[in-house]
Formats: structure tokens, C-alpha cells, sequence
């Protein structure tokens, strides 16, 4: 008996994973690390398996079974390419630093001209690069035989569009002040900028057709093209922070007669002239600029690495259907967030005005309504997001347990970039706590500084918490695909299944939230716009790290000005990436 049972059993297995395997399409499966070799024929036969020895009744198997869940392929060969594209960004990140750092420091040898040649050879590559992956490699037949629905949605898509266009207007007003300094200074300056507003027109194009792209020939030759523009844009993005921030640093008078805006640099060297008279107002104006083509060169960098990742990986289709953005569901947290929005933005104007006073009592009161709004904008920012974490902890959606290359970069880099503003706010802490905190100034800087904390930690766990859940409409198919009857009850949903299953995705969009979901929008909402002003604020050149002495007389200034110029620019992009993620957590709520 045990041995009729056992021969039952192994044959079962082989029935079932028959039917499994027969009927694979290039949507249904597989995540793996590819081998270095990439064949036509290989793929060949992961997609098309001999289809008559498949029983008529494998759709409904795969329907009830199969659907959701992710066979995974091991191949046994790693290869060379990974490695190998992994030296070369790491080579090219080490030599461009390297070549910031020297040119930042006023070296005759190395100087920013330099820097700038080596940034043109890197984009001349890179677009290269660029143009033979889409006219040779991506038209090539079973190329690009996979897409990553979850890799370059619209709104980031369109965000590198928006932060790409002003990086644009950037290097035209950058190509017009260097016009003017050409009789006496390197063309290198005038070529730069004009190199760089290519391949800001190149890479977005490329990035916009083919960020979901999961390469499957060519492997090792695209690795090392995706690292090459991933470095790139890092370096690129080093150069702007670095030029951003020698442009708002300037070495004081060490006797701490601290005088207003003292990290307002001057430009160029002095003795070189513009020929033409609006040289300072282009100037003025690409500094403004300067936040939006940092921003970029970020956004451009995720979705290289994202394609980097993707590349041989063989994805399944879970149908990743378009959530329906509607603002009519919320309305709380977006008219509190458009107050804080306005209302900082009327703050930050005038401390920019008031901090440029002479007289210290004005420079005082702007730095108390700048500390005083920070205040109540985080401490708002922490309540929303401690009842956000409540509700999750009432929210019975699962956790997701599928593989997710877009999903565990935005969580690395949420943390990731989130410690800048870590370090500067203990770094703070520590300073005033040791002097005594004497003075309102003083204590608001402290209570700023320990509350930005706070709304760091509980900020990242609520975003890290719901980009974790399976978003509601999932919950909704599995409820009607396991329970029959629950379908026919629901027909007010006005549900049309047809034979492409997502034909009904988008009628259960519409379907009103629940109460739950509500708080859990409105407080998406309120965080994503009070990041927004967050972000706005040292983007374009608040510096109360300067303006308020105490952490300079306490750590001297050359490490407090190397503390605050690496971890400001990785907390100016934590609010950024901290609104498209809370943006992708508002729609899956």
C-alpha cells in the first residue's frame, strides 16, 4: 500500500509540474541572476514548451494557483560581467572624487577646468553608449523580451522630465555668463555646459523608453554602459554639490564676529572681467538652479541602477495595473500641508531678507522665525506620522514577499539618505548640550535639532511599512478570486472581468475607501507636501548652521562646515525621495 502511495505521489509531481511549465509566456516568470552567456535559443525555450502534451484544464490551475505565486530559476553561472561593471563604477567614482575634492581646494595644479574635461569625456561616453543600446542592442529580436512594471513609473518618469528642463535652463544660463568671461578664461566652461545640455536631452529620452527595460543579449556590454551612466551622474552630481557649496561657504574671520551671510563666495577670479553687463544676473540665476540638476542627477542615477539590476532578469507580470491618482479622497492633510507649504515659504523669504541686516537684532529675530517654523512644521510632521505607524499596526494587509529591485533601493535610500540629517542634528545636540543651551535661540536650535530626530525615525518606519504592504486593490482581487460568491455580491463595483483580468483593475480604483485608508491618504498627503517645504528651504540656500554660531566656536569651523557640506546635501535629498516615496505609498493606501 505505502508503495502504490508513493508511485501515486511521484506521479502527480510530474503531472503538476507538466502543466506548470507548458504553458510559460515571456510575462510569466522568472527572476534570476543570468549566466554571462545569452542565447536566442535559450529563450526560445523558456517561452515556447511543446504545447500538445499540455492538458486542456491548465488555465484554471495557473488561475487558482499559479497566479500569484513567483517560480524562481537559479541559473549556475554568474559570470564576469557584474564584477566586472562593478570595477569600472567604482574606479570612475573614486578618480571623479578625487578630481572634485582637488579642484575644490583652490589647487593651481588641478583646477575646476580640468574636472570639467573629465566630465565631458565621461557624458561623450555615456551618450555613446547610449545611442548604440537603442539603435543596436534594443532592436534586436528577443532583446528586450521582459518589462519591470514596477521600474520608472509615470510620476518619476515625469519628475526627471521637470527636474531635466531646469537643469536645461541651468546650462543656458551658464553658457551666457561664461560667453562673457571667454577673452579671458578656459572655452572649457562655455563647452561644459553646452556638452551637458545634450545629454540632459539623451538621457532623459533614453531613461523615459527604456527604464523598464530587462535586457536579456549584449548583458556584459550593457552592465558596464548602465554603470558608466550611473557614475556619471554621480560624479556629475559630486561636481554640483561641491560648486553649490563652495558658492555658499566662505571661510570667516576666526575672531567669530560672525557677519551676516559670510558664506556668500564670490566668483571667478577677480581680475577676469565679463565683457558683457548681465553676467550676475545669470549667475544669480543658475545658483537657483542648482537644486533641481542635483536632483536630477539622482533620479537619473536610481533608474540606471534599477536597469542595471533588471538586466537578464527574467520577470513575471503580476499585471502591476495603474492606480488611479484621486485627490478627491482626501482633504485634511493636503490643506494642512498647503498651509505649511505657504507659510514657509513666506518664513523662509524673509529670513533670506532679514539675515542679510546688519544689525543683530534683525539677524536674532530671523533666525527665531526660522527655528520657531522648522519646530512646528516636524513636530506636526511626527504626530501624522505616529498615527500613520498606529494604523498600520490596526491594518491587516500582508506584508509583500516578492522580489523587488525598485522597492529595496527606495528603502536603502530612504536610510541611507536620511543619515546626513541624522549626523548633523546629534552633532548639534551634543554642541549645545555641552555649552548649556543658554539663550532662546539656543533652545530652539536644540528642540529643533532633537525633534528632527524623532521625525526622522518615525518618518522612515511609516514609509518603510507601507511601501512593504500589498496595495489594496491586490487585496481586493484575492478576496474575489478565492471566494465566488463575495464576487456576485459586489456587482455594484461595476466590475467587468474579461478575459485580460486587468479590464477590472481600474473599476475597483473607484471604489470609495474605506475610513482607514482615509487617515492613512490624509496623512500621506500632509507628509509628502511638509517635505516639500523641507526641501525648499536649504535647496535654495537657508544655512542656519552659519548664520547661528555655536556649533563653530564648538567643534572650529573647518569640520563644522565639512559636516554640515557632506550631510546637508544627502538631507536635502532625503526630502526629495521621501515625497515620491510617500507619493507611491499614498496610491498603493
Amino acid at each position: 500500500m505505502k508503495t502504490v502511495a508513493q508511485q501515486i505521489f511521484r506521479t502527480c509531481n510530474k503531472l503538476f509540474s507538466r502543466m506548470t511549465f507548458c504553458r510559460k509566456t515571456p510575462n510569466d516568470v522568472v527572476e534570476a541572476h543570468p549566466s554571462n552567456i545569452e542565447t536566442a535559443a535559450q529563450l526560445e525555450n523558456i517561452q515556447h514548451f511543446p504545447s500538445p502534451s499540455c492538458p486542456p484544464s491548465v488555465e484554471a490551475v495557473r488561475e487558482g494557483a499559479v497566479h500569484h505565486v513567483a517560480v524562481v530559476i537559479e541559473r549556475a553561472h554568474h559570470g564576469g560581467g557584474w564584477l566586472l561593471s562593478g570595477i569600472i563604477c567604482i574606479n570612475i567614482l573614486i578618480l571623479g572624487c578625487a578630481l572634485v575634492s582637488a579642484s575644490a581646494s583652490n589647487s593651481v595644479a588641478i583646477t575646476a577646468v580640468h574636472q570639467q574635461i573629465f566630465l565631458i569625456i565621461l557624458i561623450l561616453l555615456t551618450m555613446l553608449w547610449m545611442l548604440f543600446y537603442t539603435v543596436v542592442t534594443s532592436r534586436k529580436d528577443q532583446e528586450v523580451l521582459f518589462k519591470d512594471s514596477h521600474a520608472g513609473p509615470v510620476w518619476l518618469r515625469v519628475g526627471l522630465v521637470l527636474f531635466g528642463l531646469l537643469s536645461l535652463l541651468m546650462d543656458i544660463f551658464k553658457i551666457a555668463n561664461y560667453v562673457g568671461y571667454l577673452h579671458c578664461d578656459s572655452a572649457v566652461k562655455v563647452a561644459f555646459p553646452v556638452v551637458q545640455a545634450v545629454f540632459l536631452v539623451v538621457q532623459t529620452y533614453f531613461l523615459w523608453i527604456h527604464a523598464k527595460d530587462c535586457v536579456q543579449l549584449h548583458t556584459n556590454f550593457t552592465r558596464c554602459g548602465l554603470t558608466l551612466t550611473l557614475s556619471t551622474n554621480l560624479v556629475v552630481w559630486m561636481a554640483a554639490v561641491t560648486e553649490e557649496s563652495i558658492h555658499q561657504t566662505e571661510i570667516p574671520d576666526l575672531n567669530f564676529t560672525v557677519s551676516h551671510k559670510m558664506y556668500r563666495a564670490s566668483f571667478g577670479d577677480k581680475k577676469c572681467k565679463c565683457s558683457h553687463s548681465v553676467c550676475d544676473t545669470f549667475k544669480d540665476a543658475y545658483y537657483y538652479l542648482y537644486p533641481f540638476n542635483i536632483e536630477y542627477s539622482l533620479f537619473a542615477s536610481a533608474m540606471a541602477y534599477i536597469m542595471w539590476k533588471n538586466v537578464g532578469r527574467l520577470v513575471e507580470d503580476h499585471s502591476h495595473h495603474n492606480v488611479e491618482f484621486r485627490p478627491k479622497d482626501v482633504c485634511l492633510g493636503p490643506l494642512m500641508g498647503i498651509l505649511l507649504v505657504v507659510t514657509g515659504i513666506v518664513t523662509f523669504i524673509v529670513y533670506e531678507v532679514a539675515i542679510l541686516e546688519e544689525e543683530e537684532k534683525k539677524r536674532n529675530m530671523a533666525l527665531l522665525i526660522h527655528f520657531t517654523m522648522n519646530i512646528v512644521i516636524v513636530s506636526l510632521m511626527s504626530l501624522s506620522a505616529m498615527i500613520g505607524c498606529i494604523f498600520y499596526r490596526l491594518d491587516r494587509r500582508e506584508h509583500v514577499s516578492e522580489k523587488n529591485p525598485t522597492r529595496s533601493l527606495d528603502m536603502g535610500l530612504l536610510v541611507g539618505a536620511s543619515m546626513g540629517q541624522f549626523i548633523i542634528s546629534y552633532f548639534t545636540i551634543v554642541a549645545e548640550v555641552a555649552t548649556g543651551a543658554r539663550g532662546y535661540l539656543n533652545a530652539l536650535n536644540l528642540a529643533w535639532a532633537v525633534l528632527t530626530v524623532l521625525q526622522l525615525g518615525l518618518q522612515n518606519y511609516f514609509i518603510i511599512e507601507g511601501l512593504h504592504r500589498e496595495p489594496f486593490h491586490v487585496m481586493q482581487e484575492a478576496a474575489l478570486h478565492t471566494n465566488a460568491h463575495a464576487f456576485q455580491e459586489h456587482v455594484e463595483m461595476s466590475i467587468v472581468m474579461e478575459t485580460n483580468k486587468s479590464s477590472y483593475f481600474p473599476t475597483l480604483s473607484f471604489v470609495k475607501p474605506s475610513w482607514k485608508r482615509r487617515v492613512l491618504k490624509e496623512v500621506c498627503a500632509f507628509l509628502l507636501l511638509s517635505n516639500i517645504i523641507l526641501w525648499i528651504m536649504p535647496a535654495f540656500g537657508a544655512r542656519p548652521q552659519f548664520d547661528h554660531p555655536t556649533e563653530m566656536q564648538f567643534y572650529k569651523f573647518t569640520m563644522w562646515a565639512a559636516i554640515v557640506n557632506i550631510g546637508l546635501p544627502f538631507g536635502i535629498f532625503y526630502r526629495m525621495h521621501s515625497v515620491a516615496s510617500l507619493f507611491e505609498v499614498y496610491l498603493i493606501s
